[in-house]
């Protein structure tokens, strides 16, 4: 949360700054550079509001939680960055470039003074991010790139690639700016903006896929899935397991459904009580949302955490 909310105000500062800046020098470039930021603003909202539904404890109608939500609302968001964002940037680039040269008065300092703020407070809000991004990646002994792209967390993968963006395309719009400069040609500017878009198009189309993935049902990687194989097997009343199916529900949120023996040879009203107990104790881990043991057929060939647990059911 406290990621979103410091991507939020950095982008609402910036926005309006480059917005200014936009009006009074007349750059392509900078107006680029403000439509990436108020999207990014707008993004960051709906982000907020993923993380608050996404929160909401399961019940009776939606027993598997509200997790899903905060896919919903960060496709939201990916696809306004997309709409916004990536639309408007590369609009006015080809606007400018396709129309009449006008006269050439624009104030360069002042698009240098706002860009090197918005570097300095997009890079504080990235390193938020980043920050985070690295301690959970470390954590699973991941390389944190990998990590955030492959996160069930969609809030953070959204803040750490907005913001990533954002420091690249104020690279990009401060070369453009200064080949301007240097070359007294406005086409520059105009480039520098078609880049931005396409570099925000790219970013909104790898954010919408990853969550519409998760929104159908993305199942886990194969180390998440010998953890809750090793799980299920240390319980003490279960003897062996021959299926296993994990997929997330929301951000770190897993449903589990496994087909195994339980140990000993009870009648079936005490196989129920013990298969609900089962059921119970794996819940009580803070990352599986609901859980769903079935009897194993006896002929099935046992999972085991070594041999891996990618088998599918037929």
């Amino acid at each position: 949360m406290l990621t979103v909310v410091v991507a939020l105000v950095a982008n609402a500062l910036l926005a309006a700054a480059k917005s200014a800046a936009a009006l009074f020098t007349g750059s392509a470039a900078m107006l680029a550079e403000a439509a990436h930021s108020w999207s990014d603003t707008g993004n960051e909202v709906f982000l907020l509001v993923a993380e608050r539904s996404g929160r909401r404890p399961r019940d009776e109608s939606h027993p598997r939680g509200y997790g899903r939500a905060t896919y919903v609302w960060s496709l939201v968001a990916a696809f306004g960055l997309f709409a916004v964002g990536a639309t408007v940037s590369l609009w006015q680039g080809v606007s400018d470039l396709l129309g009449e040269p006008g006269e050439d008065d624009t104030v360069f300092w002042v698009n240098y003074l706002v860009l090197a703020i918005a570097f300095v407070l997009e890079g504080t809000s990235f390193l938020q991010a980043r920050r985070q991004v690295h301690g959970e990646a470390s954590r699973y002994g991941l390389h944190p790139l990998r990590y955030v792209s492959r996160t069930s967390d969609s809030t953070l993968r959204a803040v750490y690639f907005e913001d990533a963006s954002a420091l690249i395309g104020i690279v990009l719009v401060a070369g453009a700016i200064g080949l301007h400069q240097l070359t007294g040609s406005a086409v520059w500017d105009a480039l520098g903006s078609i880049a931005v878009g396409l570099l925000l198009g790219v970013v909104a189309v790898f954010l919408m896929r990853r969550n519409m993935e998760y929104l159908l049902g993305e199942g886990t990687g194969e180390r998440i899935r010998r953890e809750v194989l090793a799980r299920v097997l240390a319980h003490p009343q279960v003897d062996r397991c021959t299926y296993l199916h994990v997929e997330y529900v929301g951000p770190q949120r897993l449903f589990v459904v496994a087909a195994v023996d339980l140990t000993g040879d009870d009648a079936e009203s005490e196989l129920a009580l013990r298969f609900r107990a089962v059921e119970a104790d794996i819940e009580r881990s803070p990352v599986v949302e609901d859980a769903v043991l079935t009897l194993a057929p006896p002929d099935e060939e046992a999972l085991t955490v070594d041999s891996g647990v990618t088998r599918r059911r037929r």
